[in-house]
């Protein structure tokens, strides 16, 4: 199996940070953009890996673009939602208020 490094550091800082280190699944595609990497960790710790107003997953994807340039590639980082998240209904909750205001103007 080919090692990489862009996979290697970002499983040992986020194990590095999380409570469930067993959980954490990194999942790596490479494709003309660059290198991608899709990050799944245990829902407790997705406040970790994301910090307060996003800093913690911002300070780690600046790491990696540090390792990509290192190794003449674009390294780009994904954080799946874990299932059962309510980040994504709040917003698809007031879209459909919207869409629910814009029906009863229609008279």
């Amino acid at each position: 199996m080919e090692k990489h490094l862009d996979h290697d550091f970002l499983e040992f800082v986020v194990k590095s940070l999380v409570d469930n280190p067993s959980a954490v699944k990194i999942n790596r595609t490479v494709d003309e953009m660059g290198v991608l990497l899709i990050l799944d960790v245990d829902p407790a710790d997705m406040g970790k890996i994301i910090g307060r107003g996003g800093k913690t997953a911002q300070a780690i994807r600046s790491l990696l673009r540090v390792v990509g340039m290192k190794n003449h590639a674009r390294v780009t980082l994904k954080v799946n939602e874990p299932a059962g998240s309510t980040r994504g209904a709040a917003s698809h909750s007031a879209t459909q208020s919207v869409e629910d205001a814009l029906e009863d103007l229609k008279l």
